[in-house]
C-alpha cells in the first residue's frame, strides 16, 4: 500500500474517533493506561530513571505516584490530539484559558517578532489555540523535528494545522525565518525546546533537573538575528482537558554566560515541572548522553 492510501485511511479513523464526545474518549484512554503501562511497559525503564535522577530527594513510593500519574496523562495527550480533528474553537476556549495574551499585543506594536518557548507540558498540541486569543502577529507557527515515518508525517501535520499555524521543519527552520523577516514579516514562532540537541550539537549545557543537561540554542541564535522578543508560555493542567495557559517575559538572567533567554527558559520550565512534575513528557531520552569532558567521543549515559 502506497504512502497516501495509508494516510487516508489513518486520517479517516482518527476523524471518526475525534467525532467520540470526550467522555467515550477518556474512557478509551484508560484503557490505553492498562494496556501501555501494565503490559507493553513503554519506556518504563527511561521514565524510572528519569524520575530517579531528577527527585533523588522523593522516596520510592513518591516516585512511583508521579510515574502512574504521568502515564494517564501521557493517554489523555494521545486522545486529546485525535480529538483536535473535531473541536471548534468555541469548544477549545472553554477547556483552554489563556491569561496574560495582551502580553503579545503590546510586543507585536514595535513590529519585531516574537519567539515563544514551551516544553513537552500539559498537552503541547493543544498550545498553538493561543493563537486565538492575540491579535497580531497575525503569522504564527511552531518547529518540528520531522517523524522517521511519512505516513504519520503527514497525519501530524495535518492535526497540527487545525489552528492555520505554520509548520516548519528543524533543519530549515534558520534561513525560513530570516527569510520571513527580511520579507518584513512579522511571526510569532513557537519553540518546543526542551528537547534533547542532536548528538552532534551537544555544546551548551546546563543545570536542569538536578542534572547536566545539554541544550538547543536555534531559538536564542533566531531570535538574536531578527530582533525578537523572548517569551515562555506556561501550562498548568487544571483537571481532566482543561488547561491554564499564561505568557511570561523571559528575563535574561543577569550574568554573562551564554544564551541567557534559553537558559532563563529552562529554569522557568523547571519551576513549573517541580510543581506537577507528573505533566512532563519523562519517557523522553533526555539524558541519554552525559556532559563529556570534551564535545567528542560522546558516549551514552549509563543508568543504574
Amino acid at each position: 500500500m502506497n504512502n497516501r492510501f495509508l494516510y487516508n485511511l489513518l486520517i479517516s479513523l482518527l476523524r471518526f474517533w475525534a467525532f467520540l464526545p470526550f467522555g467515550i474518549l477518556y474512557f478509551i484512554s484508560d484503557g490505553m493506561y492498562l494496556i501501555v503501562y501494565h503490559i507493553v511497559r513503554y519506556r518504563r525503564k527511561t521514565v524510572r530513571d528519569n524520575l530517579r535522577n531528577s527527585f533523588p530527594e522523593k522516596s520510592n513510593r513518591e516516585r512511583k505516584k508521579i510515574e502512574r500519574k504521568f502515564y494517564r496523562h501521557f493517554c489523555d495527550c494521545i486522545v486529546e490530539t485525535i480529538k483536535l480533528l473535531h473541536l471548534t474553537d468555541k469548544g477549545m476556549n472553554k477547556r483552554i484559558n489563556v491569561t496574560n495574551a495582551n502580553l503579545i499585543d503590546q510586543l507585536a506594536k514595535d513590529g519585531a517578532p516574537i519567539i515563544l518557548y514551551l516544553g513537552h507540558y500539559g498537552n503541547w498540541e493543544w498550545t498553538p489555540a493561543v493563537t486565538l486569543h492575540y491579535t497580531h502577529p497575525t503569522l504564527s507557527g511552531q518547529i518540528y523535528r520531522p517523524l522517521h515515518n511519512c505516513t504519520m508525517e503527514q497525519v501530524m501535520l495535518t492535526i497540527r494545522s487545525r489552528f492555520h499555524t505554520l509548520s516548519i521543519p528543524q533543519k530549515s527552520a534558520f534561513r525560513t525565518l530570516l527569510r520571513m523577516k527580511q520579507e518584513g514579516k512579522q511571526f510569532l514562532i513557537g519553540f518546543v525546546a526542551d528537547q534533547r540537541p542532536n548528538s552532534g550539537n551537544l555544546y551548551h549545557w546546563t543545570h536542569f533537573l538536578n542534572q547536566e543537561t545539554a541544550y538547543s540554542t536555534g531559538g536564542e541564535e533566531i531570535g538574536k538575528r531578527t530582533g525578537a522578543h523572548f517569551v515562555y508560555l506556561e501550562t498548568e493542567k487544571k483537571k481532566r482537558g482543561y488547561y491554564q495557559m499564561t505568557f511570561h517575559l523571559i528575563p535574561p538572567l543577569g550574568d554573562e554566560k551564554e544564551y541567557p533567554y534559553t537558559r532563563q527558559f529552562m529554569n522557568m520550565l523547571e519551576n513549573s515541572i517541580r510543581r506537577a512534575p507528573e505533566y512532563w513528557l519523562w519517557s523522553h531520552k533526555r539524558w541519554r548522553f552525559s556532559r563529556p569532558d570534551n564535545n567528542k567521543n560522546l558516549k551514552p549515559q549509563k543508568t543504574t
